[in-house]
């Protein structure tokens, strides 16, 4: 383990994520993988070790700070882009059932050789928009939590990710900056969509000190057919 490792792990056990070795092989692995296929598509723009290992690592499992993971079993990663938040949470919780949908089609390439090279068992990838498969039987209203990181804004993700939450469960937005207007704005898709906020947790990255943000909503029932509405539909027409 070398210092960017240490660094990492020590900031994650006082919120009590104890990584193994093979754990930490797989996050180097994921490191070595994302910047040898970043060279043929743009998966993301932080490529410096010590940066990945804090704004992507680091960030995913955040979320698992303010949701207790190991009553989690199922996790939805809804437009997931390189894998964020939804490998990382995988990683340092093997006993997850992952789900990734994006709608590009060389990600889910990307996330399939991905999961290969880690690995992962029980990590299904999916290429599609939300809009589609939060209808088919066996995603709508079946996760325990699911979670999307800067996708939308908040009133669109809501139509994005809570048809995928089951009752009770949860569905967790990543945000940066300050969601406070976001919040307000996504009251109409909140209660369409029988979602309610449990918790807003504000904090910051370590090193770079940028704000993070994450919002908790619980679902209080299923999910009214018509939503999501059509593909496109909830970009262009927010529930606000």
């Amino acid at each position: 383990m070398d210092e960017i490792q240490q660094r990492f792990t020590d900031r994650l056990k006082p919120h009590g994520i104890e990584l193994n070795e093979q754990q930490l092989k797989q996050f180097e692995t994921y490191y070595e993988l994302l910047v040898e296929w970043n060279e043929k598509m743009n998966l993301t723009g932080i490529t410096e070790r010590e940066q990945v290992y804090e704004k992507h690592f680091y960030d995913s499992l955040t979320l698992a700070f303010y949701v207790n993971m190991k009553k989690v079993n199922s996790l939805a990663d809804i437009g997931s882009g390189a894998g964020f938040p939804g490998i990382p949470l995988k990683i340092a919780f093997p006993h997850l059932k992952l789900c990734i949908i994006d709608s590009l089609n060389k990600r889910i390439t990307f996330l399939k050789a991905l999961s290969e090279g880690l690995g992962l068992q029980n990590a299904e990838f999916l290429h599609g928009r939300a809009e589609e498969w939060g209808h088919k039987r066996g995603y709508r209203d079946s996760f325990d939590l699911v979670t999307a990181r800067a996708v939308a804004r908040l009133a669109v993700l809501n139509e994005f990710c809570l048809p995928f939450v089951k009752p009770e469960g949860i569905f967790a937005a990543m945000k940066g900056t300050d969601p406070a207007e976001e919040i307000a704005d996504a009251q109409k898709s909140l209660r369409e969509l029988r979602g309610e906020i449990v918790g807003v947790e504000a904090f910051r990255l370590p090193s770079d000190d940028s704000d993070r943000h994450i919002i908790r909503v619980s679902k209080f029932a299923i999910t009214p057919y018509k939503y999501p509405r059509t593909p496109g539909l909830p970009m262009k027409k927010p529930l606000v």
